[in-house]
This record gives structure tokens, C-alpha cells and sequence, in this order.
């Protein structure tokens, strides 16, 4: 907190597609889609159109014993575009819709549904509850709310509220033989694995190998396990499909969605899940067998509103087809600007998603020291270049906007590439003042 009230942050006055532009005229690239959620950049006119058209009618409905049209038409939408199971699997597909507002409560509902089905599935077998553990991942990330944050895997972001939680099993991302050692080891005891498919973002963009998250869904299946999967960064194109399950033909018991979901417009977030699922908190008044989570804004219309103009964006202007182009030329922009650069220790990419890992000495695996704040530093050089880019340590984040134009990517990545030179030249120059 002494660091931020130390600095000037810049005052964003107005956005334009992949531009923002503070108080005194700055421009800005927004190189990080406002924290990963814009999606078809600011002021879109198809989505702004949608949303004051909603403010013509309602802005806000409980859905505690009401319903209106924009949240059903969304659930619809999103049952409709969720990963479908393959022909040959006997498996339920994802059917039903809880709202919500937020990344963490998405999966706070997905970790209490699995919780309380199998709570009610000892009830009506007459045995005792069981099933009361979740198997997460190192360095997992799932958002800031106390269950969250209990299958979260950060130590720096989750040590001090380690009291407040429950306890998981945690094991190695991408070790498809700890997971299975994990099951065997708790076998009946686990209600679900938690997973961000294909990358963990907040962990600094760490890429899963092909192929695990596959082998996750068949160990679940082995053990009778729920699966959720935490699409709330990858979903919405970000790894070049709509949903990152996509790419291993998996299909979740659980999938968490937000972010992208209104193209960074409003706040709102979907959990879907199976009938089977939904049919075990069915059953007569007096078993009170509901579930009992809330929130004021659940389905609130505007959001919405803004959802699905969201999809009709990806439709009309085929979003998801123009981004191959685009994913070759940041994947060739990074290899030939980024890359070589001398502190550069690594560069993870898949789609859109990119974490730049910077290194005091790269060979040697050597960090900066945490009070050098190097990832920051490199922010503060690209605001001065014009880009917002944001740090995760030290490594550097850039997840633009899926509407950005070949120019402008051209032009973020250039400027990244400046201020990781500026930053890491800096600090050496420093370096041998000193000495």
C-alpha cells in the first residue's frame, strides 16, 4: 500500500475499442483487457445499444421468485455453447444455469453444490456423509472468497488466512499420477477436483502438457469425483476456442464463467452444471433440500443484456475465426521481439493468454530480489509508452483485447519489449554503480 499511495495512477476518463485514455489525453492500449475481461474492446456499439436498451425496460429484478427474459435467454445461450460430450460418452451434458457476479463466487457455488449433493446423496442412501474433501492444484488460483481461496495453491496470495479455511488436497499441476495417487489415497472422501484447464493465469500464465486435462476427466470418472473446471480466464476465446475444455474434448461437472462472459462490461458470472446435479436437490418442502446461496444481483438484467450482445458479437463478427490470423502474428511478435531479450528467462502463451517470465540471470534460473519490484517496473515503463500492461511478480502479463487489430498488437508487443529493456537495463546499470 506505501508503494501505490507513493505513485500517481493514472485517471481512465474514456475507452475507445483497444484504447483508453486518462484525464489529461494520455492513450493507452489496454494490453490486459481491463484484467482479462474485455473482450471485443470499449465501447462496442452492438453492446452498448443492448445495454441501454435494458435500461429502458428494468434495470434490476430479484430472481428470488421471478424470473425475466434477458437471464433466460442467456442460460439458453450458454447451455448451447457449453463443450458438448462426445457421441461415444455416456455423459450428461451441462444443462443448468446458477448466476452469480464474480469469478470467486461462481466456483464458491460450484465447491458448495458438490458439497451439499453428496451430503444429501448419504441422506437419501441413509449412510453417512461423506465426500466432504477437494483435490486442487499447486499455485491454483480461483478467486478471493474464503472457499475459493481454500483450493487455492499461492502461498503469497493464501498463507495469512490459512485459519479461515477448510483443508484440501493439494498436487502437482500437470502430474496426472499425484491426482491418482490423491483419489486412491482418499477414495470416497473427495466430493471434487477443482482445475483451471490448460493454464493457471494468476500463477503467471503455467501451462498444463497436453493431454492432463483429459486425463483428469477419466480419473474423476474412475473415482465417481465431480470435476470443475475454472474457466473464469481461459473462457470466451481467450486459448482460441470458446471454453478451453474444448481443446481436450472434456466436459466438466461444474464449469465457472465470468470475466468475458459480458465482454467487460458489467459484472455477472454463471456456473453451469448437470442434471444430475440438479435433480439431487430436488425432493418435498419439509427436506429442505435447497440450496441455500444468494445474491442480490444474481441475473441481474443489464448484465444480461450485455452477455448477450456479448455472444451475438462473437457471431456477427466472427470473432473466434479472425483470431487464428492474429494468435500466429503475437506468437511471431513475442519470438521476434520478445524472446531474445537478455532477461527474458521464459515466454508461456496459448491464444491470447501470454505471461513474460523477466530473470535477473536467466541461465541460472536467478530472480530479481522481491524489493527490486521488476515485473512493476516494466508496468510503469510501458504506461510511459503508452500500453497498461500488469505484473504477476516478475512476470509480465499481456492478454489484449480478442478485437484488437494487427497494428496495435504490433504496437503492444513493441512497447513491451521497450520497457522490459528499459526496466532490466536500468537495473543493471544500477547494479554497477553500486559495485
Amino acid at each position: 500500500m506505501r508503494g501505490w499511495a507513493s505513485e500517481q495512477a493514472p485517471q481512465i476518463e474514456s475507452g475507445d475499442g483497444v484504447w483508453l485514455t486518462d484525464s489529461t489525453g494520455r492513450r493507452y492500449i489496454d494490453g490486459i483487457s481491463s484484467l482479462w475481461c474485455n473482450v471485443h474492446g470499449h465501447r462496442h456499439p452492438l453492446i452498448d445499444a443492448a445495454v441501454r436498451d435494458q435500461l429502458d425496460r428494468v434495470a434490476h429484478s430479484t430472481m428470488l421468485g421471478l424470473s425475466h427474459r434477458p437471464a433466460e435467454q442467456l442460460a439458453d445461450r450458454l447451455v448451447e455453447l457449453a463443450p458438448k460430450p462426445a457421441a461415444a460418452e455416456a455423459r450428461p451434458p451441462l444443462s443448468r444455469v446458477f448466476y452469480s457476479d464474480s469469478g470467486s463466487t461462481a466456483v464458491e457455488i460450484a465447491l458448495k453444490m458438490a458439497f451439499q449433493y453428496w451430503q444429501q446423496a448419504g441422506q437419501a442412501a441413509d449412510a453417512a456423509p461423506s465426500r466432504t474433501t477437494f483435490v486442487s492444484l499447486e499455485n491454483a488460483y480461483h478467486g478471493d472468497t474464503v472457499g475459493s481461496v481454500s483450493v487455492g495453491g499461492i502461498e503469497l496470495f493464501h498463507t495469512l488466512y490459512r485459519p479461515l479455511l477448510f483443508d484440501s488436497v493439494t498436487v502437482p499441476a500437470g502430474d496426472a499420477a499425484a491426482l491418482a495417487d490423491a483419489l486412491t489415497a482418499n477414495e470416497q472422501q473427495v466430493a471434487a477436483v477443482v482445475v483451471e484447464p490448460l493454464v493457471q493465469g494468476a500463477a503467471g500464465m503455467l501451462l498444463q502438457p497436453p493431454g492432463y486435462l483429459r486425463q483428469v476427466r477419466g480419473l474423476c470418472d474412475r473415482h465417481d469425483v465431480f470435476l470443475i473446471c475454472d474457466e473464469v480466464a481461459t473462457g470466451f476465446g481467450r486459448t482460441g476456442r470458446m471454453f478451453a475444455c474444448e481443446h481436450e474434448q472434456v466436459v466438466p461437472d461444474f464449469l465457472c464463467l465470468a470475466k468475458g462472459l459480458t465482454g467487460g462490461y458489467l459484472p455477472l458470472a454463471a456456473t453451469l452444471t448437470t442434471e444430475r446435479i440438479h435433480d439431487g436437490f430436488l425432493g418435498d418442502h419439509e427436506q429442505f433440500r435447497t440450496f441455500f446461496h444468494g445474491h442480490t444481483y444474481t441475473g441481474n438484467p443489464l448484465a444480461c443484456a450485455a452477455a448477450l450482445a456479448t455472444l451475438d458479437v462473437f457471431e456477427r463478427e466472427r470473432t473466434l475465426e479472425r483470431l487464428e490470423l492474429k494468435m500466429k502474428l503475437f506468437e511471431q511478435l513475442l519470438s521476434d521481439l520478445v524472446e531474445p531479450l537478455p532477461h527474458v528467462a521464459e515466454v508461456r502463451r496459448l491464444g491470447f493468454m501470454c505471461g513474460i517470465e523477466v530473470a535477473a540471470d536467466p541461465q541460472s534460473q536467478t530472480p530479481y530480489q522481491p524489493g527490486e519490484r521488476m515485473g512493476h517496473r516494466v508496468t510503469l515503463e510501458a504506461r510511459e509508452r503508452g500500453a497498461i500492461v500488469r505484473p504477476l511478480g516478475d512476470v509480465v502479463v499481456l492478454m489484449p483485447p480478442l478485437a484488437i487489430e494487427a497494428a496495435d498488437l504490433e504496437q503492444l508487443v513493441e512497447m513491451t519489449a521497450d520497457s522490459i529493456e528499459a526496466a532490466t537495463g536500468a537495473a543493471l546499470h544500477a547494479q554497477a554503480r553500486a559495485a
